[in-house]
């Protein structure tokens, strides 16, 4: 390895229905690619890891629901505050853990539901975000997938949404966070709602995003 070569820990896991090993695979050679030494772990022990985690420019975590201990979720922390990098999609950083408030304040929002199903919707980027590393040149796009209804914090640097039409329970549009970056002191976080199954990211503007989304992240 040389000094400047960067690290990449990939934490994968929790729930099988969202394929962590075989959508996390998909981003292993762009990592290297680009310059990163990637280390895998199939367990949250590592977050107990202060000196793996400092070493760490970017943490990449799919591990849909599961349990994180407070030693576990506060060594993650810890080093994102520090300038570790922190990202990932879908349920493999937004629903996972739930209840736990400190992570939720990491992430910057927590799934709640999505309706039965997959969908054809539109992605839309936010004009006024349309400079942003991670969407610049990009445009409008549909998907056919789950579409994530979130809990977020004002705190975030919203760059794409979706939108949740009028229904039977809800007499009006909700645009809905899809996609976000945020700073936690020294640290950044890249959030993408999207990513259920791997064909997901045959969409160019999702595989793009996501890319550009890590890489952002990284220290």
């Amino acid at each position: 390895m040389t000094s400047e070569q960067k690290r990449a820990l990939v934490v994968r896991g929790g729930w099988p229905g969202h394929e962590p090993v075989a959508i996390t695979d998909l981003f292993l050679p762009f990592l290297r690619d680009n310059g990163y030494e990637v280390e895998v772990s199939d367990t949250l022990a590592v977050y107990e890891d202060a000196g793996r985690l400092a070493a760490s420019d970017l943490i990449i975590q799919c591990w849909t629901m599961g349990e994180i201990t407070p030693q576990q979720r506060e060594g993650l922390v810890t080093a994102v505050r520090a300038g570790t990098g922190f990202a990932g999609w879908h349920g493999g950083i937004v629903d996972a853990f739930r209840g736990d408030v400190d992570y939720t304040l990491l992430t910057g929002g927590q799934f709640l539901m999505h309706p039965s199903g997959f969908s054809d919707h539109t992605v839309k980027l936010v004009k006024e975000r349309s400079e942003h590393p991670v969407i610049a040149g990009l445009s409008d796009f549909r998907v056919h997938t789950e579409k994530y209804w979130m809990a977020t914090d004002g705190d975030i640097d919203v760059l794409a949404t979706t939108e949740f039409e009028p229904d039977e329970r809800r007499p009006h549009a909700v645009t809905m966070p899809a996609v976000w970056t945020r700073t936690v002191e020294a640290g950044r976080v890249f959030v993408s709602t999207i990513g259920h199954k791997p064909d997901d990211f045959d969409v160019p503007e999702v595989r793009t995003l996501t890319e550009r989304g890590l890489l952002w992240a990284g220290r």
